[in-house]
């Protein structure tokens, strides 16, 4: 393990590249983009969404984890680090402030899917109501918060054990069990007798679907699913050694979370459409509509309760990372134990999040702005929180750090592929101006949509 100035490093380059993918793989990949996928006709969604990735996602992995590593701190010290005396520290603000929030509600969601294991183990009957079966798990009072409560327990004993012993380790465990994973999931979902028209529904592209909306998705999606503006790369960048070249790291960062999406589409259509359920069942896929369709397949428990396994350590991976970026700015900027950020932090966001869980149930008569409290918190840190810090990170690159002293780190050393001068023209322009419009949109939809 190298050290740089007392700050713990990734033992390797691959240690540092499942870390990061674990980041990125989460509920997104397994979760969010199969559905999106269903409403935007399959494949055509799929062509925009890896243009965003390209166009957006891969050139602002690549500044998030450059300027982690040209300043060795977490979000708020790296921008005081890279302009000091100006009030940019702000933009790191943010990015520490975003993922404690969205480790609040993530948790929640993610205990659901904990819960569900057990519940495809327990059996899966076909004549089943599972829309039921969810209502009754989310507006239970204690069950939730019990699952809320283990998983947050798991992300905390991982970060409190170090970003070699903790995040390292269980990154190259969990990673690899993550593929198997969905691979035997894809194996099931193309084999099923039927399963053409599913595989047909996801490959062939279906353009008359798309309109303003899927861009829109697709770019929220490519921004969500790479755990961008939420200062997790940041964070993970500055464990970086400088041998390690950042274009190729960000190439199979960016490529193993492409490739678990793309997966996961694979694993759920063609048995959606076999057991003549809907693609675009929107965010009750997972929950409702998947256990059903579980529950029509042989040995659908075990699939079942795999499924639910997958989406359980896509979520910790991510989880994971959305802590570190909290507790290393109290072990970076206030001089903190890991032991104590971890648990303090850790507690915190558990009792952020209870409002969450009890948003179904005994305070699901508050609705802040129309919205589930879940749904509040959602909007808040997706809609505004993400992008914005996502802009703001690329103007601090193009025109405050300086696309030249970017580039510098970003090339360093050479990588298989070295961004030129039109680096400055997609961090400077192009994409503030394309997350601007999904800002805006995302407020146009609630407020006046």
């Amino acid at each position: 393990m190298e050290k740089s100035k007392g700050r713990e490093q990734w033992g390797s380059k691959l240690a540092f590249i499942l870390a990061a993918a674990g980041s990125a793989i989460g509920l997104g990949n397994i979760w969010r983009f199969p559905y999106l996928a269903g409403e935007n006709g399959g494949a055509a969604f799929l062509f925009i969404y890896l243009a965003c990735i390209l166009i957006i996602g891969y050139p602002l992995m690549n500044t998030e984890f450059a300027i982690g590593r040209a300043s060795r701190k977490n979000p708020i010290g790296a921008f005081k680090a890279l302009a000091p005396n100006t009030p940019w520290w702000l933009v790191g603000a943010l990015a520490v402030l975003t993922p404690f929030i969205i480790l609040s509600y993530y948790s929640v969601v993610a205990g659901w899917a904990v819960a569900y294991i057990f519940k495809c183990l327990a059996g899966l009957a076909p004549t089943a109501d599972y829309t039921q079966m969810f209502v009754g798990h989310i507006t239970d009072v204690w069950g939730p918060i019990i699952w809320h409560f283990i998983f947050m327990a798991l992300t905390i004993v991982t970060i409190a054990a170090g970003v070699v012993g903790g995040i390292q380790k269980v990154a190259k465990a969990l990673m690899p069990l993550l593929f198997l994973i969905l691979i035997v999931l894809v194996v099931r979902g193309i084999t099923l007798p039927g399963s053409g028209e599913g595989l047909s529904f996801y490959l062939k592209p279906d353009f008359s679907k798309v309109d303003g909306g899927t861009f829109l998705d697709a770019v929220g999606q490519a921004f969500f699913s790479l755990s961008l503006g939420m200062g997790a790369m940041i964070t993970y960048g500055s464990y970086l050694s400088k041998k390690e070249s950042i274009t190729s790291s960000t190439g199979w960062v960016v490529g193993l979370d492409t490739l678990a999406a793309f997966l996961a589409g694979f694993a759920i259509f063609p048995a959606v459409f076999v057991y003549g359920f809907s693609p675009s069942s929107g965010a009750g896929l997972a929950f409702m509509t998947l256990p059903a369709v579980f529950a029509n397949m042989p040995a659908g428990s075990i699939f079942g309760a795999l499924f639910f396994l997958l989406l359980s350590i896509a979520a910790l991976t991510s989880a994971i990372s959305l802590l570190e970026v909290v507790a290393s700015w109290v072990i970076d900027e206030k001089g903190w134990t890991r032991k104590k950020a971890a648990l303090i932090l850790g507690a915190l966001i558990f009792v952020v999040g209870l409002p969450s869980t009890l948003g179904y149930s005994v305070m699901g008569n508050i609705k802040p702005l129309g919205l589930d409290i879940l749904d509040f918190y959602d909007f808040v840190s997706n809609a505004i929180f993400l992008p914005l810090g996502g802009i703001l990170t690329a103007i601090f690159a193009a025109f405050v750090w300086k696309t030249k002293n970017a580039l510098q780190e970003i090339n360093e050393p050479k990588g298989v592929f070295s961004f030129g001068n039109w680096y400055t023209i997609l961090v400077g322009v192009i994409i503030p101006v394309v997350v601007g419009i999904i800002l805006i949109a995302g407020l146009y939809k609630q407020f006046a949509g």
